[in-house]
Protein backbone atom coordinates (compact mmCIF):
# COMPACT_ATOMS: atom_id res chain seq x y z
CA UNK A 1 0.00 0.00 0.00
CA UNK A 2 1.51 3.16 -0.86
CA UNK A 3 2.65 5.79 2.02
CA UNK A 4 1.31 9.26 0.63
CA UNK A 5 -2.24 9.15 2.74
CA UNK A 6 -0.24 7.93 5.90
CA UNK A 7 1.86 11.22 6.39
CA UNK A 8 0.34 14.15 4.57
CA UNK A 9 -1.51 14.69 1.33
CA UNK A 10 0.86 17.22 0.20
CA UNK A 11 3.47 15.68 -1.51
CA UNK A 12 5.47 18.96 -1.65
CA UNK A 13 4.94 20.01 1.73
CA UNK A 14 6.74 17.01 2.59
CA UNK A 15 9.99 17.24 0.47
CA UNK A 16 10.17 20.64 1.70
CA UNK A 17 9.86 19.89 5.26
CA UNK A 18 12.42 16.65 4.98
CA UNK A 19 15.06 18.63 3.10
CA UNK A 20 16.75 20.48 5.55
CA UNK A 21 17.94 17.80 7.22
CA UNK A 22 19.40 15.91 4.25
CA UNK A 23 23.09 16.30 2.28
CA UNK A 24 23.22 19.48 -0.40
CA UNK A 25 22.39 16.66 -3.36
CA UNK A 26 18.98 15.45 -1.94
CA UNK A 27 18.31 18.95 -0.71
CA UNK A 28 18.57 19.74 -4.59
CA UNK A 29 16.31 17.24 -5.36
CA UNK A 30 13.70 17.99 -3.32
CA UNK A 31 13.93 21.05 -3.88
CA UNK A 32 13.93 20.88 -8.07
CA UNK A 33 10.22 18.40 -7.69
CA UNK A 34 9.02 20.88 -5.74
CA UNK A 35 9.55 23.22 -7.96
CA UNK A 36 8.98 21.95 -11.23
CA UNK A 37 6.44 19.50 -9.94
CA UNK A 38 4.73 19.11 -13.95
CA UNK A 39 7.95 18.32 -14.61
CA UNK A 40 8.96 15.68 -12.58
CA UNK A 41 5.83 13.91 -13.15
CA UNK A 42 6.85 13.52 -16.48
CA UNK A 43 10.78 12.44 -15.52
CA UNK A 44 12.64 9.46 -15.25
CA UNK A 45 15.13 9.32 -12.31
CA UNK A 46 17.68 9.66 -14.71
CA UNK A 47 16.30 13.11 -16.28
CA UNK A 48 15.48 14.41 -12.86
CA UNK A 49 19.04 13.12 -12.02
CA UNK A 50 20.17 15.84 -14.35
CA UNK A 51 18.72 18.63 -13.94
CA UNK A 52 19.94 17.91 -10.02
CA UNK A 53 23.50 17.64 -10.91
CA UNK A 54 23.36 14.00 -8.75
CA UNK A 55 22.94 10.47 -10.05
CA UNK A 56 19.34 8.75 -10.72
CA UNK A 57 20.41 6.42 -7.40
CA UNK A 58 20.66 9.42 -5.33
CA UNK A 59 17.49 10.62 -6.81
CA UNK A 60 15.52 7.22 -6.10
CA UNK A 61 16.90 6.98 -2.56
CA UNK A 62 16.18 10.83 -1.77
CA UNK A 63 12.75 9.96 -2.88
CA UNK A 64 12.41 6.97 -0.26
CA UNK A 65 13.88 9.33 2.72
CA UNK A 66 11.26 11.65 2.19
CA UNK A 67 9.04 9.22 2.91
CA UNK A 68 7.56 7.69 -0.52
CA UNK A 69 7.99 4.00 -1.54
CA UNK A 70 9.54 4.90 -4.39
CA UNK A 71 9.01 7.37 -7.65
CA UNK A 72 6.02 5.62 -8.59
CA UNK A 73 4.42 6.37 -5.58
CA UNK A 74 5.91 10.15 -5.70
CA UNK A 75 4.40 10.63 -9.15
CA UNK A 76 1.14 9.61 -8.33
CA UNK A 77 1.09 11.46 -5.18
CA UNK A 78 1.85 14.59 -7.16
CA UNK A 79 -0.41 13.99 -9.98
CA UNK A 80 -3.28 13.55 -7.42
CA UNK A 81 -1.94 16.61 -6.07
CA UNK A 82 -1.84 18.44 -9.88
CA UNK A 83 -5.38 17.43 -10.44
CA UNK A 84 -6.80 19.08 -7.42
CA UNK A 85 -4.44 22.58 -6.26
CA UNK A 86 -6.42 25.76 -5.14
CA UNK A 87 -4.62 27.96 -7.12
CA UNK A 88 -3.83 31.63 -6.62
CA UNK A 89 -6.03 31.86 -2.96
CA UNK A 90 -4.49 28.60 -2.13
CA UNK A 91 -1.19 29.89 -3.15
CA UNK A 92 -1.35 33.09 -0.92
CA UNK A 93 -2.67 31.05 2.64
CA UNK A 94 0.40 28.93 2.04
CA UNK A 95 2.65 32.05 2.12
CA UNK A 96 0.95 33.91 4.86
CA UNK A 97 1.12 30.52 6.68
CA UNK A 98 4.89 30.80 6.24
CA UNK A 99 5.22 33.78 6.74
CA UNK A 100 2.58 34.40 9.65
CA UNK A 101 1.35 38.09 10.64
CA UNK A 102 5.64 39.31 10.12
CA UNK A 103 5.52 41.67 7.90
CA UNK A 104 9.24 41.85 7.68
CA UNK A 105 9.24 37.97 6.95
CA UNK A 106 7.18 38.12 4.27
CA UNK A 107 9.17 41.52 2.84
CA UNK A 108 12.21 39.14 3.29
CA UNK A 109 10.10 36.02 1.34
CA UNK A 110 9.22 38.62 -1.73
CA UNK A 111 12.63 39.92 -2.00
CA UNK A 112 14.75 36.07 -1.90
CA UNK A 113 11.78 35.01 -4.51
CA UNK A 114 13.34 37.83 -6.38
CA UNK A 115 16.64 37.21 -5.87
CA UNK A 116 16.44 33.58 -7.07
CA UNK A 117 14.42 34.91 -10.00
CA UNK A 118 17.27 37.16 -10.75
CA UNK A 119 19.84 34.82 -10.55
CA UNK A 120 18.53 32.14 -12.85
CA UNK A 121 18.01 35.09 -15.41
CA UNK A 122 21.50 36.37 -14.83
CA UNK A 123 22.74 32.32 -16.48
CA UNK A 124 24.23 32.27 -19.22
CA UNK A 125 21.60 30.34 -20.94
CA UNK A 126 18.78 33.19 -19.85
CA UNK A 127 21.03 35.74 -21.38
CA UNK A 128 21.37 34.23 -24.52
CA UNK A 129 17.64 33.49 -24.46
CA UNK A 130 16.43 37.04 -24.15
CA UNK A 131 19.32 38.33 -26.51
CA UNK A 132 17.68 35.55 -29.50
CA UNK A 133 14.41 37.00 -28.39
CA UNK A 134 15.82 41.06 -29.22
CA UNK A 135 17.02 39.77 -32.26
CA UNK A 136 14.03 37.56 -33.54
CA UNK A 137 11.44 41.29 -32.53
CA UNK A 138 14.33 43.83 -34.18
CA UNK A 139 13.32 43.20 -37.94
CA UNK A 140 9.37 43.47 -37.08
CA UNK A 141 7.51 46.60 -38.83
CA UNK A 142 5.47 46.63 -35.47
CA UNK A 143 5.62 44.16 -32.10
CA UNK A 144 2.08 43.22 -30.65
CA UNK A 145 2.91 42.73 -27.18
CA UNK A 146 -0.13 40.30 -25.67
CA UNK A 147 -0.80 39.66 -21.97
CA UNK A 148 -4.08 39.13 -20.59
CA UNK A 149 -5.56 39.43 -16.34
CA UNK A 150 -2.62 40.26 -14.00
CA UNK A 151 -0.01 40.66 -17.38
CA UNK A 152 -1.64 43.04 -18.83
CA UNK A 153 -0.30 46.46 -17.10
CA UNK A 154 2.92 44.79 -17.70
CA UNK A 155 1.96 44.37 -21.79
CA UNK A 156 0.92 48.07 -21.47
CA UNK A 157 4.14 49.24 -20.18
CA UNK A 158 6.39 46.92 -22.18
CA UNK A 159 4.60 48.48 -25.48
CA UNK A 160 4.79 52.29 -24.30
CA UNK A 161 8.60 51.77 -23.79
CA UNK A 162 8.83 50.41 -27.18
CA UNK A 163 7.11 52.99 -28.44
CA UNK A 164 9.34 55.63 -26.79
CA UNK A 165 12.26 53.47 -28.58
CA UNK A 166 10.99 53.95 -31.32
CA UNK A 167 9.33 50.85 -32.33
CA UNK A 168 5.53 50.45 -33.91
CA UNK A 169 3.18 48.34 -31.61
CA UNK A 170 -0.17 47.24 -30.21
CA UNK A 171 -1.27 45.99 -26.90
CA UNK A 172 -3.37 42.80 -26.80
CA UNK A 173 -5.04 42.74 -23.84
CA UNK A 174 -9.08 41.91 -24.44
CA UNK A 175 -10.36 38.44 -23.15
CA UNK A 176 -12.71 36.70 -25.08
CA UNK A 177 -14.36 37.41 -28.35
CA UNK A 178 -12.86 41.26 -27.70
CA UNK A 179 -9.57 39.91 -28.58
CA UNK A 180 -10.46 39.86 -31.94
CA UNK A 181 -10.07 43.21 -33.15
CA UNK A 182 -7.13 43.39 -31.62
CA UNK A 183 -6.21 40.07 -33.88
CA UNK A 184 -7.36 41.78 -36.74
CA UNK A 185 -4.23 43.99 -36.61
CA UNK A 186 -1.77 41.11 -36.73
CA UNK A 187 0.16 41.42 -40.26
CA UNK A 188 2.99 39.38 -42.35
CA UNK A 189 6.55 41.19 -41.07
CA UNK A 190 5.38 41.88 -37.56
CA UNK A 191 6.20 40.14 -34.16
CA UNK A 192 4.18 38.99 -31.03
CA UNK A 193 5.79 39.27 -28.25
CA UNK A 194 3.57 37.06 -25.53
CA UNK A 195 3.15 36.95 -21.78
CA UNK A 196 0.92 34.29 -20.85
CA UNK A 197 1.42 31.83 -17.37
CA UNK A 198 0.07 28.43 -16.29
CA UNK A 199 -2.74 26.90 -18.20
CA UNK A 200 -2.80 27.37 -22.41
CA UNK A 201 -5.82 29.81 -22.01
CA UNK A 202 -7.93 30.40 -24.93
CA UNK A 203 -6.25 33.68 -26.13
CA UNK A 204 -3.45 32.83 -26.16
CA UNK A 205 -3.30 29.41 -28.37
CA UNK A 206 -5.86 31.47 -30.98
CA UNK A 207 -3.56 34.56 -30.97
CA UNK A 208 -0.16 31.86 -31.36
CA UNK A 209 -1.80 30.24 -33.97
CA UNK A 210 -2.41 33.42 -35.72
CA UNK A 211 1.01 34.34 -35.66
CA UNK A 212 2.28 31.28 -36.63
CA UNK A 213 -0.08 31.32 -39.54
CA UNK A 214 1.31 34.31 -40.31
CA UNK A 215 4.81 33.64 -40.30
CA UNK A 216 5.18 36.00 -37.42
CA UNK A 217 8.22 35.88 -34.58
CA UNK A 218 6.93 34.49 -31.75
CA UNK A 219 8.75 35.19 -28.73
CA UNK A 220 6.68 33.79 -25.30
CA UNK A 221 7.79 34.99 -21.91
CA UNK A 222 6.68 32.48 -19.00
CA UNK A 223 7.07 30.12 -16.19
CA UNK A 224 6.40 26.94 -17.78
CA UNK A 225 9.57 26.38 -20.80
CA UNK A 226 8.31 23.19 -21.24
CA UNK A 227 4.45 23.72 -21.45
CA UNK A 228 2.30 23.35 -24.60
CA UNK A 229 2.56 27.25 -25.65
CA UNK A 230 5.99 26.92 -25.93
CA UNK A 231 6.38 24.49 -27.67
CA UNK A 232 4.38 26.32 -30.28
CA UNK A 233 6.65 29.73 -29.63
CA UNK A 234 9.72 30.39 -31.75
CA UNK A 235 11.40 31.95 -28.92
CA UNK A 236 10.73 31.12 -25.24
CA UNK A 237 12.22 32.96 -22.10
CA UNK A 238 11.92 31.43 -18.95
CA UNK A 239 10.97 34.60 -16.09
CA UNK A 240 9.62 32.90 -12.23
CA UNK A 241 6.76 33.97 -10.83
CA UNK A 242 8.31 33.34 -7.45
CA UNK A 243 8.44 30.22 -5.97
CA UNK A 244 6.18 27.34 -6.57
CA UNK A 245 2.67 26.95 -5.40
CA UNK A 246 3.56 30.63 -3.58
CA UNK A 247 1.51 33.99 -4.28
CA UNK A 248 2.51 34.95 -8.00
CA UNK A 249 5.41 37.83 -8.56
CA UNK A 250 6.26 39.74 -11.73
CA UNK A 251 8.77 41.57 -10.90
CA UNK A 252 11.51 38.56 -13.29
CA UNK A 253 8.65 39.31 -16.46
CA UNK A 254 9.36 43.15 -15.80
CA UNK A 255 12.90 42.44 -15.40
CA UNK A 256 12.71 40.57 -18.67
CA UNK A 257 10.66 43.09 -20.69
CA UNK A 258 13.14 45.98 -19.89
CA UNK A 259 15.92 43.90 -21.14
CA UNK A 260 14.45 43.34 -24.59
CA UNK A 261 13.47 47.11 -24.76
CA UNK A 262 16.73 48.27 -24.22
CA UNK A 263 17.92 45.45 -26.45
CA UNK A 264 16.01 46.59 -29.03
CA UNK A 265 16.94 50.16 -28.50
CA UNK A 266 20.48 49.13 -28.88
CA UNK A 267 19.55 47.34 -32.16
CA UNK A 268 17.61 50.82 -33.10
CA UNK A 269 20.52 52.98 -33.09
CA UNK A 270 19.94 56.83 -33.52
CA UNK A 271 16.27 56.49 -33.46
CA UNK A 272 15.63 55.21 -30.44
CA UNK A 273 16.86 58.89 -29.06
CA UNK A 274 15.36 60.48 -31.89
CA UNK A 275 11.71 59.28 -30.37
CA UNK A 276 12.61 60.21 -27.13
CA UNK A 277 13.72 63.77 -28.33
CA UNK A 278 10.24 64.04 -30.10
CA UNK A 279 8.43 62.75 -27.22
CA UNK A 280 10.07 65.57 -25.80
CA UNK A 281 9.05 68.39 -27.64
CA UNK A 282 5.67 66.93 -27.47
CA UNK A 283 5.58 67.43 -23.70
CA UNK A 284 7.21 70.99 -23.87
CA UNK A 285 3.83 72.12 -26.35
CA UNK A 286 1.50 70.34 -24.19
CA UNK A 287 2.83 71.98 -20.99
CA UNK A 288 3.18 75.65 -22.80
CA UNK A 289 6.24 75.73 -23.89
CA UNK A 290 8.66 74.37 -21.11
CA UNK A 291 10.40 71.49 -22.24
CA UNK A 292 10.42 68.15 -19.80
CA UNK A 293 12.65 65.55 -19.35
CA UNK A 294 11.00 62.50 -20.18
CA UNK A 295 10.35 59.89 -17.25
Amino acid sequence: MSQTADITPDPLARLLAGAPDQPPAARRVARWIADHPADALAASAAALAAACRTSDATVIRVVQALGFAGLPDLKRALADHLAGRPGVAGDLRRTLAETGEDPGRAVAAVLDAHREALEALAAPTARAAIAAAVEALHPAARVHVFGIGPSAPLARYAATMLTRGGRATSVLDATGIGLADGLLGLARGDALLMLAYGRPYHEATVALAEADALGMPTVLVTDEPGGPLARRARHVVAARRGRARRVALHGATLVVLEAIVLGLAACAGPAAPAALDRLNDFRAALSGGSRLDVG
